[in-house]
């Protein structure tokens, strides 16, 4: 039985090892297509290649014992026990699947047109907790919308310690609002995409205030989603 189930072992690990290796060129995409250097650079830009780090370091070193010290055709010097053929094919199977990212993204977005009344964006913010607000104007999204800057107008505007938002709209507060960057991209987009979005703004000094998701990418399609820096931090990528 167990010298059946042996080889099997070592097999399923090569494949599963095989599959990592292939994604992490399709991610990492650099000229040097090594295992450990694509891992090493992959994991400085990736959460998801960091979080599996130091595990693809350890399975780098047991799949050159595994393929180089073979004896024979069917003969393994070195043997992953079953626990971590299982971990690496868990691996492999995360980092192949398309990773959408919709799939991390804050659905159902609350957004408002430029006209609307403010005390309808107040509302939101009871109501959904949320303090970023995409805005459009003559159907097309033109920016953002935040909670810092209603505070901001509504401390410029204070009589006698009251504010009246009866009369005001959000046009009278995008007025006041700074540039918050956005990037509208296209449902079909990865997770590793939208990374190297926010990665490109961190190395031009621009502050990305998220990235919303439509369905083609156009600024005049309704939100299928949003996401910010910190919904990339979170990503929960446990494999058990």
């Amino acid at each position: 039985m167990n010298k059946k189930q042996s080889p099997l072992l070592s097999e399923r690990f090569e494949v599963a090892f095989n599959l990592v290796h292939d994604a992490l060129r399709d991610i990492v995409q650099i000229k040097d297509d090594r295992f450990v250097v694509l891992v090493k650079v992959g994991a400085k830009k990736y959460q998801m290649i960091d979080t599996y780090k130091k595990d693809l370091e350890q399975y780098a070193r047991l799949r050159n014992a595994i393929v180089h010290e073979k004896m024979e055709i069917g003969f393994y010097i070195a043997e992953p026990n079953a626990k971590v053929v299982s971990h690496i094919e868990k691996i492999a199977n995360v980092f192949s699947r398309p990773n959408y990212a919709l799939s991390i993204a804050t659905k159902n977005v609350v957004f408002f047109d430029y006209q609307d009344s403010i005390l309808k964006v107040t509302t939101a913010i009871k109501e959904h907790g949320y303090s970023k607000f995409p805005i459009y104007k003559n159907k097309t999204c033109i920016g953002l919308l935040t909670a810092g800057s209603i505070v901001k107008w509504m401390a410029q505007n204070m009589e006698n310690s009251m504010v009246n938002l009866s009369d005001i709209h959000v046009s009278d507060i995008m007025m006041y609002e700074k540039e918050h960057p956005i990037e509208i991209v296209p449902k079909d987009i990865n997770i590793f995409e939208v990374e190297n979005i926010f990665e490109k703004a961190h190395k031009k000094k621009r502050k990305l205030e998220g990235v919303i998701i439509t369905e083609n990418g156009k600024a005049d399609d309704a939100p299928l989603g949003i996401i910010t820096a910190w919904d990339l931090i979170e990503i929960d990528y446990t494999v058990d």
